[in-house]
């Protein structure tokens, strides 16, 4: 026996969306644990690991690099291939084609990175914590990000290639390397 993932009242997913929101994941008991809980993330499906992105857009901000200090600081403006709108990539499969400095998750990776948002799932579960409420796998629901405050949807000032380069610095944010009020864990 499957148990579905139960959208809120007066919503209903379609069973694509039900599947991308599970990761696959169907569970053969109410007592069974989630993926996420269970597996390492070297030893996780690719559609497991692509499911962890809560789809807040932060890693897509434009960041800069303090060349005396090392210093991290991200901006307001989104990569070429950022959709504001969606907080999704415009085109994931190529991304690193047509953005070559366009990062690539990996395990390791998202245990080295230091500019990761505190919010990220890939950091979370590398640092040995759970999920958040308005995560979507745990919710049920891709817009609690929207709603908790974690993702960059209405904060993104434009798109990288309508800035000229001497105006970045300008941009200079702190909220995408905080945790967001309103995703306080519950």
């Amino acid at each position: 026996m499957s148990i579905p993932i139960v959208a809120p009242a007066g919503c209903a997913f379609p069973p694509e969306a039900q599947e991308r929101i599970s990761g696959g994941m169907k569970f053969d008991r109410p007592s069974d644990e989630p993926f996420w809980r269970t597996t390492s993330l070297e030893a996780m499906t690719t559609q497991q690991w692509e499911s962890l992105c809560d789809g807040c857009g932060r890693c897509c901000l434009v960041k800069l690099e303090d060349e005396d200090t090392g210093a991290i600081h991200a901006t307001d403006i989104g990569c070429r291939l950022f959709d504001a709108g969606t907080c999704r990539c415009k085109d994931y499969v190529n991304r690193s084609k047509q953005v070559p400095d366009c990062v690539t998750l990996t395990p390791e990776a998202v245990r080295t990175l230091p500019w990761l948002p505190p919010t990220c799932a890939y950091r979370l579960l590398a640092e040995g914590r759970d999920l958040p409420w308005w995560h979507p796998l745990v919710s049920g629901d891709p817009e609690t990000v929207v709603a908790a405050g974690v993702a960059v949807r209405g904060r993104v000032f434009a798109s990288e290639d309508d800035v000229p380069d001497e105006d970045i610095p300008d941009r200079i944010v702190n909220w995408p390397l905080r945790w967001p009020r309103g995703a306080k864990r519950r």
